[in-house]
């Protein structure tokens, strides 16, 4: 059964009710020190890939074709066991999917939360 899954800003403050605190981007968020992330993990390996994410270019205009070509890089094998060990996570503890991107509900965070859930 699994837990509730968030996503937001990895620049925002920390709550308690975040859980596990996991950052999916592919690159370190910028101004942002490590010591004050607070991330339980960075799961690089689950986040879009480069190519990906240089096309879409946080584009709202592309961003139900970005959703699909990321769903479908989910599956692949590059990024099959990281998106395993969100599913593990979030099926045992509340989950919180941190990205630096400024338009967090179309982001890879809010595509991920999505599939998460709907894995059930």
């Amino acid at each position: 059964m699994a837990k509730q899954i968030t996503y937001r800003r990895i620049y925002e403050e920390t709550t308690p009710a975040d859980g596990r605190r996991v950052l999916v981007d592919r690159v370190w968020p910028r101004g942002m020190r490590k010591e004050e992330a607070h991330l339980d993990e960075w799961l690089r390996e689950v986040a879009p890939s480069t190519d990906l994410r240089k096309w879409y270019g946080h584009e709202p205009s592309r961003f139900t074709e970005f959703r699909r070509r990321y769903l479908a890089e989910l599956r692949d094998a590059g990024h099959r066991q990281a998106a395993q060990h969100l599913r593990d996570i979030a099926a045992h503890d509340r989950l919180t999917l941190l990205t630096a991107t400024r338009d967090v509900d179309h982001s890879q965070a809010a595509v991920l939360a999505e599939w998460l859930a709907d894995k059930d």
